[in-house]
């Protein structure tokens, strides 16, 4: 079973694929601070967090952000955004890094942050009413009709967002009714879409890609991972030696 760890001080030899020391913007375009760092699963190299740092407007200085709600920067390059306001931020319980170093510890601060992030209050842009806190399916690329539209197209999916928004119910029928040269079996109810290629951007998904292949190296000095390996290990020697025998 994999758990948490932050990637620390490993650096990549080429700067330019590593996504700390990225800015992350929020509603508005506002600067909320740095990526740090990042959280990720030591079982297969998965990032599931940004650590970001506010550079001091934060009381607790650091707050993380699920890779989920991450985008490609619209105006900054090689930078990020997230549906955010610093008010937002401020209403989630404390980042420690601390934590991590319990499983049962983390898991429980990931409970009360994920409550948080959904049941804060709606967000409105200033001085309208149009509601900016994006629920999942309005996410960008998340709606179905986004989703199959994309897919059936070939767009990118940084494109999807662009190209179609799931509050248009317009752009939503001319998705639906548009002529597509994808064969749909005989029968088949539904087309079966596999987002797991769906990537961030350039930048993120280089990092994401190095950080995978130098997962091993970047857990070694883990004692978790250690120790569930020593036991691994133990197991499969005292399973050699009862066939020996």
């Amino acid at each position: 079973m994999g758990h948490y760890g932050l990637l620390r001080d490993l650096r990549f030899a080429n700067t330019s694929e590593d996504i700390r020391g990225s800015r992350l913007y929020g509603v508005d375009d506002r600067n909320l601070g740095k990526i740090d760092d990042v959280i990720f699963d030591h079982s297969n190299g998965t990032i599931s967090y940004v650590v970001v740092d506010t550079g001091g407007w934060l009381r607790s200085k650091k707050f993380i952000v699920p890779a989920d709600q991450i985008r490609a920067s619209a105006k900054h390059e090689d930078d990020f955004e997230a549906p955010l306001t610093k008010e937002r931020i401020e209403d989630f319980p404390a980042y420690d890094e601390s934590d991590l170093a319990s499983d049962d510890t983390w898991s429980g601060y990931e409970n009360r942050y994920r409550a948080k992030w959904d049941s804060s209050p709606v967000m409105h842009r200033e001085g309208t009413d149009r509601n900016i806190t994006p629920t999942t399916q309005q996410m960008p690329g998340n709606s179905p009709s986004a989703r199959t539209a994309a897919q059936v197209h070939d767009w990118p999916s940084e494109a999807r967002s662009s190209r179609i928004e799931s509050d248009s119910p317009d752009r939503d029928a001319e998705a639906a009714a548009a002529a597509t040269e994808r064969i749909v079996p005989a029968g088949a109810d539904t087309v079966i879409i596999d987002s797991s290629a769906a990537g961030i951007g350039g930048r993120w998904d280089t990092f994401q890609s190095r950080l995978r292949e130098r997962r091993k190296e970047v857990v070694a000095g883990c004692r978790t991972c250690a120790g569930e390996s020593a036991t691994k290990r133990g197991s499969e020697s005292a399973d050699t030696f009862r066939k020996a025998v």
